[in-house]
């Protein structure tokens, strides 16, 4: 399918342009340490020693046997559960860089269109900024080295515009606005990689804070965030941690600590010894009190469950949205000596009720990640009484209200998912890359007839009248995707309008505008 060029570049064209996707359902301790793999000398450790050494010298053809410990590793750690994973040098790599919070380079958000290096936007205050790099320029060489027209695997790309802090690179640009060819010399710097989103105001006493990932630098963010708001004059507070799969614990129990008060219990974890770890809030939080409102989603995993079960335990606020993941496993990184690492599951958590949300992986992996297909067939996503409840795992909150173990965490207010059922992809679709493809294009026709427009004025081009409707509908068919728009066209042209002023003003612009229309905000300022 055509699409499928278009589709992957942007998706990594918004994580500032490092190639980087965080994966998995991730949760599991910041730590620092090392340990070796297959190492043993006796039983069946040795075994696969002395296999592998053999096949090295003696099998009749060169065999490359970092690949079969590779294969052998992961056929080992798929005996186990779906989240003990063995994670090889290229992605542990990208990973690792994501977590950070950070990296150097030239901090561009851009994609490869067509076969050119093109800036959607320039990071503010970033080296290319600096620099007077501006959307939609074409990076033609990083020095010496040619970009275009080569089709250039994303780690060759990445390589040539990332260094050492401080290091020069000379970029040759093509400014299409003005039809003019120049070289620039970008300092390269400390780029950060956010794990928060957005911070702005529902209303005028409602704060918002969108949380993609628990990284590093995570907890420092949302209180940099949480007190701007404040400052704003918010009384309230909504985290959104939809479709947030995870990431360091230690994060989201520092948030937790935020919102708690002395003394409650946050998480407890359990390993194979028996041995029980609790994790209590201190009395150091900035909104203990405060209404709180925590939005969830069915891709809502891991370390954002952890703080979901917090809250919702705790009775401190009021989750809202759609059944959780359902991962309760906590996973230790050991590497492996080359740069790949195995994470392995070595305890489970439970919320302060004592609940385990883990779903059961007896299945298997495969269909243990395919879970999100039956909540579809079930109609879980669109009525809350279908969902499954296990009776037999009754837990109480801190207030005495039940709340419910055995996969996932069920919200206190269910929001169904955005249009009717059997219109997912087309919601899916108006939350992926190809809009933001297409939006670019519009921009690179004529950028200028935009320059000069505020916010509103943007929105009102967009979606008074049926023009980038109807356009946008035809750039669908061209990329083999035909879907009726007709039925939801207020909803698409207000996606459309809201990557508009995302690529001209920012992140802020656009999720003060997509939070207008946002089902879950509408129920959270119904309270």
């Amino acid at each position: 399918m055509k699409i499928k060029k278009i589709y992957v570049p942007i998706a990594l064209a918004t994580t500032l342009a490092i190639g980087v996707l965080l994966g998995g359902m991730l949760n599991y301790p910041e730590q620092k340490g090392g340990g070796g793999f297959i190492t043993g000398t006796t039983g069946g450790k040795g075994k696969l020693n002395k296999l592998v050494d053999f096949i090295e010298s003696e099998y009749v053809d060169d065999v490359n046997t970092d690949s079969i410990v590779d294969i052998t590793v992961n056929s080992i750690l798929e005996k186990l559960d779906p989240h003990s994973v063995y994670i090889d040098k290229k992605e542990m790599e990208q990973v690792s860089q994501s977590m950070k919070g950070d990296f150097v380079g030239i901090g561009v958000n851009f994609y490869m269109y067509k076969d050119s290096v093109a800036v959607i936007k320039p990071l503010p205050g970033g080296p290319s900024d600096k620099a007077g790099i501006k959307p939609g320029d074409r990076i033609l060489y990083a020095n010496n080295y040619k970009l275009f027209g080569r089709k250039l695997p994303n780690d060759s790309l990445y390589s040539q515009l990332k260094g050492e802090e401080g290091s020069n690179v000379q970029l040759t640009i093509y400014r299409k606005s003005d039809r003019r060819k120049f070289k620039v010399n970008v300092t390269r710097d400390v780029v950060p990689i956010k794990s928060v989103d957005a911070a702005v105001m529902a209303n005028p006493q409602t704060g918002y804070i969108k949380i993609n990932r628990f990284a590093e630098t995570t907890a420092a963010e949302f209180r940099t965030a949480l007190a701007q708001l404040k400052k704003q004059g918010a009384k309230a507070l909504i985290i959104d941690l939809r479709d947030n799969g995870g990431g360091y614990m230690e994060q989201a129990v520092e948030i937790a600590d935020e919102l708690l008060p002395d003394g409650q219990v946050i998480v407890k974890t359990k390993n194979k010894k028996g041995r029980v770890d609790t994790t209590r809030a201190t009395e150091t939080g900035s909104f203990e009190t405060g209404k709180l409102y925590v939005l969830i989603n069915e891709n809502s995993a891991s370390a954002s469950e952890i703080l979901a079960g917090a809250i919702q335990d705790n009775d401190r606020g009021t989750l809202v949205g759609r059944r959780s993941f359902g991962k309760g496993l906590v996973q230790r990184e050991m590497p492996l000596g080359d740069g790949s690492a195995v994470r392995l599951t070595i305890a489970r958590y439970y919320t302060p009720s004592g609940r385990s949300i883990q779903r059961s992986y007896k299945e298997g992996g495969e269909a243990y990640f395919n879970d999100l297909e039956k909540r579809y067939e079930s109609g879980e996503l669109y009525a809350a009484d279908s969902i499954k409840i296990a009776d037999t795992l009754k837990f109480k909150t801190l207030k005495g209200r039940v709340v419910y173990g055995g996969g996932g965490i069920i919200p206190d207010a269910f929001v169904p998912l955005d249009g009717k059922h059997g219109n997912e992809a087309l919601a899916s679709v108006m939350q992926s890359g190809v809009v933001s493809y297409f939006v670019f294009e519009q921009l690179d026709k004529n950028r200028k007839e935009f320059a000069a427009l505020n916010q509103q004025q943007i929105a009102d081009k967009v979606t008074k009248g049926d023009l980038y409707f109807a356009a946008f509908n035809a750039y669908l068919g061209r990329n083999g995707l035909v879907l009726n728009l007709d039925k939801q066209k207020d909803m698409v042209k207000q996606y459309l309008a809201a990557e508009f002023v995302k690529q001209l003003i920012g992140e802020q612009a656009y999720y003060s505008m997509i939070l207008q229309h946002d089902s879950m905000i509408k129920e959270v300022l119904k309270k």
